[in-house]
């Protein structure tokens, strides 16, 4: 039985794969210790893991106005490694070095940074791991950095072309966001290493891209030791369940809309939610809608019979009783949605979901409505626009054939398991 450290941070949709993970590596025996916030602990060892506390920690629900910051459509991926995670990188450098001792294996989330420094000083074998397409910044694929969602507008064959620019200037842009991790790394006596964010971040012994193909497939410029192994659910393995209430509610009608934030802004989109029933009212059509502890009871006493306002419910089970899916293109809802197989109406705020609802859109699956113009009528016209074009069902159950036979945590294991068999190489990428 091997030991073997996951670290991540983030909001649950950069937990749960990593639970899904932890899970099926602890069916093949493994001994699995999750480091992450101490926020996750309790849902960490609910799942039946071992948890070691990991920094900075993170409690989106009470901190609203740092969700805010990080969420916010130009500056929230700044803010996330500048003002969150670059002053505490001594804590996690501490606490992941702890979580590690005595450990066999290392995988990482694109925001553990100091795990690549943790791999070299205790030359633990390491893997890492990606969620999302645009956190490889191909040179041969354009890319919708969120500070340019207007990009989307421009023709194919510009875009495409301008491809290496766009990639370069944002490994620019990033290189400077965490700087601080090069100082860090000085403090220790290390020369400055790759790209933290890019290069940087890729294990020699393997990188785990835990999404769809149908998001993304590899480039040259990929990591040559890349596997894209579908998404990891552990909601839809392991135990999730639908209240009776929301189970009621489907048997009662016609398939519902399904209106929902994710897991970081569902706190915080006070407009959203009341867009959204407005919405709902100007369809007549039944909607659930997911609106989180903050929104539930006040959106309760105002909801018409036709819509039911719960503060949760697992993506996995509910959105393929959808008629259409509203969501903010999370990778995580991202992923879970198109398993779904219902078209889906994205709303992208931050970060790399203006990305995330492009591709989906490419795909045919989709239409976007950015948040500026979620105005109930428009959010009732787009709904109304899916409902009545055949194509996106069409093309959405196309799309959940093929992410129903991708091998998701068996090929993540997979490739974990053929590191543990094979010589430590940490020192050839560093």
């Amino acid at each position: 039985m091997s030991r073997i450290v996951i670290t991540s941070w983030g909001s649950y949709g950069d937990v749960n794969p990593y639970l899904a993970l932890g899970a099926a590596l602890r069916a093949r025996a493994h001994h699995v210790v999750l480091c992450m916030p101490q926020y996750y602990e309790s849902v960490i060892r609910a799942a039946g893991l071992d948890f070691q506390a990991g920094a900075p920690d993170a409690d989106p629900d009470l901190d609203r106005d740092l969700v805010r910051r990080v969420t916010h459509p130009r500056h929230g991926a700044e803010v996330i490694f500048r003002d969150v995670l670059a002053p505490f990188l001594a804590d996690s450098h501490a606490a992941l070095t702890r979580a590690v001792h005595g450990a066999d294996l290392l995988v990482s989330h694109p925001a553990a940074l100091t795990a690549p420094i943790v791999a070299q000083q205790t030359g633990v074998r390491w893997i890492s791991s990606i969620l999302s397409p645009l956190n490889f910044m191909s040179r041969h694929e354009p890319v919708l950095p969120p500070m340019a969602p207007w990009l989307r507008h421009l023709p194919w064959p510009l875009l495409q072309w301008s491809a290496p620019w766009l990639a370069s200037g944002g490994r620019s842009v990033g290189a400077r966001w965490v700087e601080p991790v090069q100082r860090f790394r000085s403090s220790l006596g290390l020369a400055r290493g790759a790209n933290p964010l890019f290069e940087g971040q890729h294990a020699p012994q393997g990188v785990l891209a835990l999404f769809s193909r149908m998001l993304g497939t590899p480039f040259p410029d990929w990591p040559p030791n890349v596997t894209v192994t579908g998404q990891l659910r552990y909601d839809e393995q392991y135990g999730a369940t639908l209240t009776s209430e929301v189970q009621q509610f489907l048997r009662d009608g016609p398939a519902p809309a399904v209106f929902t934030l994710g897991s970081a802004l569902v706190e915080v989109g006070d407009r959203f939610w009341d867009e959204s029933l407005g919405a709902v009212q100007k369809l007549g059509a039944r909607a659930v809608l997911l609106a989180g502890r903050h929104h539930t009871a006040r959106l309760r006493a105002i909801a018409p019979p036709n819509a039911l306002v719960v503060e949760s419910a697992p993506h996995s089970l509910l959105f393929p009783f959808a008629s259409v899916v509203v969501h903010p293109c999370g990778v995580g809802t991202t992923g879970t949605a198109l398993a779904s197989g219902r078209p889906q109406l994205a709303v992208p705020h931050a970060n790399d979901q203006p990305d995330n609802a492009w591709r989906l859109t490419r795909l045919g699956v989709a239409r976007a409505l950015y948040p500026g113009r979620y105005r109930a009528g428009r959010v009732a016209r787009e709904i109304s626009t899916l409902l009545a074009t055949p194509s996106y069902a069409k093309r959405a159950g196309e799309v959940a054939d093929v992410v129903a036979h991708e091998p998701g945590a068996g090929a993540a294991c997979g490739v974990i398991e053929r590191a543990l068999a094979a010589p430590c190489r940490n020192d050839s990428w560093l």
